[in-house]
């Protein structure tokens, strides 16, 4: 971290919110610090493929509490939880594994490239103005190429800077809860002039998660508490936006984030020993422009600095054999051109360069020094007419991997030969249709193919990776309806319904070489089929009392399809239930507003063999949430408070790792 160049980073100062472009013609348009809901729900209506979203609004009168809770409640999502605070939070979406799910915050995608996956846990809603979830390529094609390159991306869009008030704004917020959890928030956000605003946060989270549990073991039941589980978190952000003239802008954002947690292990009969700890840091810097030309021309530049270590221990190993540290670093950049030539024809060009290596703290940690050049283009045609929309993408992803010369060992189980270069070309198509001229209607469908490269760990884990991986292949259909029916005067509603078939050729899985060696190879395939279903409607009886509900179902079979001799053929996947669910209603009035919500899932099984009695019984968590807000002049209060898991049901999300009971939260926002 210290050889950043100090130049560098004064000069890639981040990407945050833009100022709002139409995808079709360009036109820019500067916002205040609204939300506009009326065209957030028309670009829901009107997608090209499946599109969720959810605000700030949306998160409070559906009583969402964190970033889990807020992805528990969009449908065709599975998440992986650790529980408590601290846990390890990871999103899969239709049946597609964690890897295929790229997440982008402000615009700019975040990575991993020893895991592929991304820890949503180190991201808190405080500071985040919406949440988007994009399954395929949808009808907004002013993106980077990298942003194509998923199966699904959640974008996570932070609050926006102020445009004209020049006067400073501030946000402070104190959360308490159950088991030690105390998290102080600050915003700071001012606009000096018409042209320059700027922002900063800072957030600190501790929690002791010494939450108590019960495992059954027949009819014997045994209570004990969560232990090994305390986290220490930080995070903090800088940002700015110039915008001298309304053709042309630049943002730019400076993060970090420092997270020093102890690991509570696994839950076994009897005994929850554990002496893990992992400390991570991230630091990064990223910086956006986006120029326009008329209504013709536009162009977008991202830059991004990104550097990250991961340093675990194990008290309780001897010798210290399984401690490691990693250190990943990543340099990227991207230019997105936009021509517009006519009201009903928009076309991109899109081009990414990044650079991501990784070097690990010993042999067992990982084999040489691995880094990958990868270079991503995009060609994105778009038609618009009154009432049918059709999109078209054709992809070129190239990687190139290498590995540094590494000192010669006389070891023979290792190897330090580079993974293999991969090149693909991937297209997709979506469209969508009004059917009815005088009703808010619409019939979409889409495909979209893409591939994925093996992560680092996959290639060059010891005693796990394989250098001679292929990338995964996937193929994704999907067909749906959007309907926005005029129930009243009063009242409005909309419901979305999607049916999809998702195929995975050449899955990588690890299997065992012998008894104490596995590896990594391409055996696996997996078809998911499956339907997707989300409501939401509003009523208000008059100015002061209003009625929300929301809900989401989601059926999906995803199935192993590898081998139709093997007993685990068309068994469903390890940690992929059948059935998800969720639903909340809110009551808002002069006094307290108040919603009850829900979510909760069917039973799982830890394993793809479905091996007898280890079964994960399903679920369903209710929350109570009251809040209430008080103005008095330029003065802002929320006070908060949150009842989780309202029955103090017992359950797990991760096979041995129980999720917290009964708990409670307190919040108290101000803002000036």
């Amino acid at each position: 971290m210290k050889k950043f160049n100090l130049s560098i980073i004064a000069m890639l100062v981040s990407v945050s919110a833009m100022a709002q472009t139409d995808t079709i013609t360009s036109r820019v348009h500067q916002l205040k610090e609204v939300t506009v809901t009326k065209s957030q729900r028309k670009r829901m209506l009107t997608s090209t493929a499946p599109l969720q979203m959810m605000d700030r609004k949306d998160m409070l009168t559906m009583g969402v509490t964190d970033m889990a809770d807020a992805l528990h409640r969009m449908s065709g999502v599975t998440l992986r939880d650790y529980g408590g605070a601290g846990g390890m939070k990871t999103v899969a979406v239709r049946g597609f594994g964690a890897k295929h799910t790229g997440v982008s915050y402000d615009g700019v995608m975040l990575s991993d490239c020893q895991s592929g996956e991304i820890d949503l846990s180190r991201y808190s809603l405080d500071n985040v103005a919406k949440l988007t979830l994009v399954i395929g390529d949808n009808d907004d094609i002013f993106i980077p190429a990298r942003q194509a390159a998923s199966s699904a991306v959640l974008n996570i869009q932070t609050l926006p800077l102020p445009s004209d008030e020049r006067k400073p704004h501030l946000t402070s917020q104190l959360k308490m809860g159950s088991f030690g959890y105390v998290s102080p928030y600050l915003r700071y956000e001012q606009s000096f002039s018409k042209a320059f605003a700027v922002s900063a946060v800072a957030e600190y989270i501790y929690a002791e998660n010494d939450y108590p549990y019960e495992i059954r073991n027949v009819k014997t039941v045994t209570k004990d508490r969560r232990t090994n589980s305390l986290m220490s978190s930080g995070h903090g952000e800088l940002n700015f936006s110039w915008q001298p003239h309304a053709t042309n802008r630049l943002t730019g954002k400076i993060y970090y984030y420092d997270n020093s947690r102890q690991l509570p292990g696994i839950v076994h009969y009897y005994t929850n020993v554990s002496g893990e700890t992992l400390h991570d840091r991230n630091f990064f810097v990223q910086a956006g422009y986006q120029k326009r030309w008329g209504d013709t021309w536009a162009l977008k530049t991202i830059a991004k600095v990104n550097w990250y270590e991961s340093i675990y221990r194990d008290k309780l190993m001897p010798g210290a054999v399984n401690d490691a540290s990693y250190w990943q670093r990543e340099y990227y950049a991207s230019a997105a051109l936009l021509f517009v030539p006519t009201k009903h024809w928009a076309m991109d060009y899109s081009a990414d360069y990044s650079f991501n290596n990784l070097n690990g703290s010993s042999w067992r940690a990982i084999i040489g020094h691995p880094f990958r050049h990868s270079i991503l283009q995009s060609v994105t045609v778009k038609y618009q007419t009154g009432r049918l929309v059709m999109t078209g993408k054709l992809l070129h992803s190239l990687f190139i991997n290498r590995q540094k010369n590494v000192e010669q060992t006389d070891r023979t189980d290792v190897q330090i030969n580079s993974a293999r270069n991969m090149r693909r070309l991937s297209p997709s198509l979506s469209l969508s249709y009004k059917l009815l001229e005088d009703e808010e209607l619409f019939l979409r469908a889409s495909y979209k193919n893409i591939f994925r490269s093996p992560t680092f760990n996959e290639s060059y884990y010891y005693h796990y990776g394989s250098t001679e991986l292929n990338p995964e292949l996937t193929d994704q259909w999907n067909i749906g309806v959007t309907y926005s029916p005029h129930l009243s005067r009063y009242t409005t509603a909309t419901l979305m319904f999607d049916s999809y078939i998702n195929k995975v050729k050449d899955m990588i899985v690890a299997v065992p070489y012998n008894m104490f060696v596995w590896t990594c190879i391409n055996v696996g395939n997996v078809r998911s089929i499956g339907i997707d279903a989300t409501m939401q409607v509003e009523h208000q009886f008059n100015k002061a009392h209003g009625l929300m509900l929301s809900g989401s179902y989601s059926l999906q079979k995803v199935q192993n399809r590898t081998n139709p001799e093997s007993p685990n053929y068309n068994k469903q996947i390890a940690y992929m239930p059948q059935h998800t669910a969720s639903g909340s209603v809110a009551y808002e009035n002069p006094w307290i507003n108040l919603i009850l919500h829900a979510t909760g899932m069917s039973s799982r099984w830890p394993n793809n063999e479905h091996y007898p009695s280890t079964m994960i019984e399903g679920y369903v968590d209710f929350g109570l949430t009251a809040y209430k807000q008080i103005h008095f002049g330029n003065h802002h209060v929320e006070i908060r408070g949150d009842i989780k898991n309202l029955f103090n049901k017992q359950y797990c999300i991760v096979a041995h790792y129980p999720m917290p009971g009964r708990s409670w939260m307190i919040s108290i926002n101000y803002k000036l």
